[in-house]
């Protein structure tokens, strides 16, 4: 069996295709390096995540290949690098989490590059809800997404029929979760930073810097 797997997604830091919904207020090169930051900032806590959790294994997960420099470089700094694959964003995830679990992780956590606040703590807590005997975790956005969702078994029902990018994630998540029958735990709620009205609690992240 491997140890706990960790797997972080995140697209590629280029001008027009990242982080898009920031496009109208920074514009295509600074929207693309707020990205960057941001997928820095999520490396550095998974290399924390991994210091204090013992076998932890971390991947990126890369959209649209794994062949970007920034993704290179990540590689250099141990993380094994995997290409998403799937028609929708729950494909993808549904792919990912369940590729680890057949792998023989006992449990694997998915988190988000867009989550500024994110630290290794929730990962560790998600970690252990599993480890005491509940099948899925999630943890909550502000804007009622989630930045992390791990699981301890395939559930790929959390995945389909989820109205991606709105208001109501993790409400159809956990309602999925129960029509299942699956113990859910949750952590803690964090703020994501996906439009211009997140920019103001994150200023740090706006940057003329080339990814």
């Amino acid at each position: 069996m491997t140890g706990p797997r960790l797997q972080l997604f995140a697209r590629a830091p280029v001008a027009g295709a990242a982080k898009t919904r920031l496009i109208p207020a920074l514009g295509a090169a600074g929207a693309a390096h707020v990205h960057h930051r941001l997928l820095q900032r999520t490396l550095e806590v998974a290399e924390r995540a991994a210091a204090r959790i013992p076998g932890l294994e971390a991947e990126l997960w890369c959209h649209p290949d794994i062949d970007h420099p920034v993704f290179r470089a990540a590689e250099a700094r141990g993380f094994r690098l995997r290409q998403q694959a799937g028609n929708d964003l729950g494909e993808r995830m549904a792919g990912a989490l369940e590729s680890a679990l057949e792998e023989g992780a006992p449990a694997a956590v998915l988190v988000g590059s867009d989550c500024p606040g994110l630290t290794a703590e929730p990962v560790a807590a998600a970690f252990a809800e599993m480890a005491a005997g509940a099948d899925a975790v999630l943890g909550p956005a502000v804007d009622g997404g989630y930045y992390l969702v791990g699981l301890r078994r395939p559930a790929r029902a959390l995945f389909t029929g989820i109205p991606w990018g709105g208001p109501e994630v993790a409400a159809a998540t956990r309602a999925r979760a129960a029509a299942a029958g699956l113990r859910l735990a949750e952590v803690a709620t964090l703020q994501d930073l996906d439009t211009p009205a997140d920019l103001a609690a994150f200023p740090e992240l706006i940057t003329t810097e080339e990814p």
